[in-house]
């Protein structure tokens, strides 16, 4: 299936419905009064996070989406039917985007997470609210309010534990295939990963990470260029990035030190937090080099860095040093997981 991490869709809640001018009609009642009943609310638009969902591309053949309006009221101050509120199925990590404010209004994170989009309008009074010590017989009633329309921006965050950075062609691609079921395109060529994908790191079987391979970047990228922004923003949700690094460039000539650099610069360029997130560095195709020259190169970078976190060398294509990555990276959230658990613990008794 196409992956589609972009949308617009304009949403209509429903019409609230018109108050009832009525008056009571029966026998021996001479002056029965008002008894017209309130119009019924509109129907209201929702957004629900569904994790059976990966994609938006549904929003592409369908862009327009409405409430059903408020029925009007009746005689015998019988109220309208309310609009039937209409719901729209979303992948979890759907980020919604008010276009005309460009504002956030909500993020659907976890599954089942419900987002009111478009409040539906209110019923209008009947004329039965309007009688008074002196109008005894009122006939007028209240019109109902009308619906909220709203055109929503939907993007779509992968949600992955671990998120893969790196210029085209490092090795992103085949690290993923390496480690988990997940089969990205790989070829001798930049740009094969044009959309993300994930793959399950399985350790054992209550212990697992989810693995994103990001695009390849190119520098400009947090300014739009190549892939640009469209896929930079998929980081955003990662807990740990994992620096693909070429270590025996082909082209005999590029700088591994200056590459990693420059991602740097497109990151910060994107958004500063994410300089702060735990970041490691990932030396690929070390099989290009002899094993006694390997380690030397990869130190080398490091010093020229003044690169303070781990590193590691690995040779996806041939499943070597993938697995002690593998390792470390869940016992990094392991321990994640164990301060938080602390941290809640120690919170809850007040210490």
């Amino acid at each position: 299936m196409k992956f589609v991490d972009e949308a617009v869709i304009r949403v209509y809640a429903g019409n609230g419905g018109n108050g009832s001018v009525s008056f009571r009609r029966e026998k021996f009642i001479p002056f029965g009064g008002p008894d017209g009943g309130d119009g019924g609310s509109g129907g209201s638009v929702w957004l629900v996070a569904d994790e059976g969902l990966n994609t938006l591309i549904d929003f592409r053949h369908q862009r327009s989406y409405r409430a059903e309006r408020g029925e009007n009221g009746m005689g015998r101050q019988m109220a309208g039917k309310g609009g039937v509120d209409t719901v729209i199925r979303v992948p979890v990590g759907t980020v919604v985007i008010n276009v005309d404010t460009d504002e956030q209004i909500g993020d659907l994170a976890t599954n089942g997470e419900r987002l009111l989009v478009a409040q539906g309008g209110h019923g209008g009074l009947g004329n039965v609210h309007f009688k008074t010590s002196v109008n005894r017989a009122p006939r007028r009633a209240g019109t109902g309010s009308a619906g909220e329309e709203r055109e929503l921006k939907l993007e779509l965050k992968v949600l992955a534990d671990v998120g893969l950075l790196g210029f085209p062609n490092a090795g992103k691609s085949t690290l993923v295939r390496a480690v988990s079921a997940a089969t990205p395109k790989v070829a001798d060529y930049p740009f094969t990963t044009l959309q993300p994908h994930l793959g399950v790191v399985r350790i054992e079987t209550d212990r697992s990470f989810v693995i994103a391979d990001i695009p390849g970047l190119i520098e400009g990228a947090a300014d739009g260029a190549g892939l640009g922004i469209q896929f930079l923003k998929h980081v955003a949700r990662t807990r740990l990035l994992l620096h693909v690094v070429d270590l025996a460039p082909m082209d005999g000539i590029s700088d591994p030190a200056a590459e990693i650099r420059a991602i740097e610069k497109e990151l910060k360029g994107f958004d500063p937090e994410l300089l702060k997130r735990p970041r490691w560095l990932v030396f690929n195709k070390v099989d290009l080099l002899p094993p006694e020259d390997r380690e030397k190169a990869a130190k080398a970078i490091v010093r020229k860095l003044k690169w303070k976190h781990p590193w590691y060398l690995v040779s996806a294509i041939a499943r070597e040093g993938t697995w002690p990555l593998c390792l470390d990276i869940q016992r990094f959230f392991d321990e994640q997981k164990l301060a938080a658990a602390e941290a809640a613990e120690a919170e809850e008794q007040g210490i």
